[in-house]
């Protein structure tokens, strides 16, 4: 359950910054300043933008493979977990013959 929120989390954070950018690009765009002015402002905030985001490609990366492993741990455990239980089963069987 705490996993179904962490991703929603995330969606909402990523809509969060789109609509944030979007926001700014439309006030500069209509802010009463000449076309050159606008896109010089347009690119430092870019700029600003890309010096921000530049590390979160690697940690978003680490989070997600630190979270496969974890899933790989779970799964393994629960199959051994059933295996073990079959070979009990099985074991039943075979002694009562």
């Amino acid at each position: 359950m705490a996993n179904e929120n962490c991703g929603n989390a995330g969606g909402v954070f990523m809509a969060f910054l789109a609509g944030g950018l979007i926001g700014a690009g439309l006030a500069l765009l209509y802010a009463p300043v000449s076309g050159t002015e606008a896109r010089v402002k347009i690119n430092e905030v870019v700029d600003d933008m890309k010096k921000k985001t530049e590390g979160w490609g690697v940690d978003i990366k680490k989070k997600v493979d630190s979270f496969m492993e974890e899933e790989k741990a779970i799964i393994k455990a629960a199959y051994d977990a059933g295996r073990e239980a079959m070979e009990k089963e099985k074991a039943k069987y075979t002694k009562s013959d």
